[in-house]
């Protein structure tokens, strides 16, 4: 765990959020991640907490079945509310599990890592949607449902990050699933501090503007959590 340090926003007060980066089907790291969260809220109390994921669920590592029954199943932390993200990985594998998908839809999922989900279901690409025989229509009803974008005090919780010149009412989906730049070199002012993964890092970047963790838990790094409680940040790690 990372020392307390200031944040460049600030929740009201009696809240917390706990901030989980891109899992990437490393689900033996969201467990332990998950375990190390509840020990923490049960150590220091609050009264509304907040579990959120920023999405990438699914795709390159081992267990992305697993990791969505994890996310099905009840709360680690009892009385928290649970936001789960879309990232840009579960809007490639919705666009392939598609009755009428496409080749191409198919092609570039596989490419950025599908396999390892359909690996994981126990099955691989086939003709026809075929290969979706064996993922779990909660699975997929899930993925359906599941939100861009989620607000709280000063933050912008989004999976990939924003358009800088664009208010919040005008930013397309592709930008909040996949951008990258303008968004990370951006040196300006910006209406929220967005919290975003999707650019894996070392280590979690804290700017005035932005805060990013994703630390490449699928490549062999950490699976990050970022806590958030008043003008104050910290980490947990698994």
């Amino acid at each position: 765990m990372v020392n307390e340090t200031l944040s460049p926003g600030r929740l009201p007060p009696g809240q917390r959020v706990y901030a989980i980066g891109d899992v990437h089907g490393c689900d033996r790291q969201l467990a332990a991640l998950h375990k190390r969260i509840a020990a923490d809220a049960k150590a220091r109390p609050v009264p509304q907490i907040t579990l959120l994921h920023l999405g990438d669920y699914v795709d390159r590592g081992p267990d992305s079945a697993a990791v969505l029954e994890r996310l099905l199943a009840p709360s680690p932390v009892p009385g928290a509310t649970v936001v789960n993200l879309l990232g840009n990985h579960e809007a490639m594998m919705l666009e392939g599990c598609e009755p009428d998908a496409t080749e191409e839809a198919m092609g570039q999922w596989l490419q950025n890592g599908g396999a390892a989900t359909l690996k994981s279901y126990g099955t691989k690409a086939g003709p026809g949607g075929e290969a979706w025989a064996e993922v779990p229509e909660e699975h997929i009803a899930l993925l359906r449902q599941l939100p861009l974008l989620h607000r709280a005090g000063d933050y912008l919780f989004v999976h990939a990050g924003v358009r800088p010149d664009l208010p919040l009412e005008r930013q397309s989906a592709m930008d909040l699933l996949w951008i990258r730049e303008p968004f990370l070199s951006f040196e300006g002012e910006l209406p929220w501090v967005v919290v975003h993964g999707h650019t894996p890092a070392r280590s979690p970047a804290i700017l005035r503007h932005r805060i990013g963790i994703d630390t490449g838990a699928c490549f062999g790094g950490d699976l990050t959590c970022l806590v958030l409680e008043g003008d104050r940040l910290r980490f947990l790690v698994a």
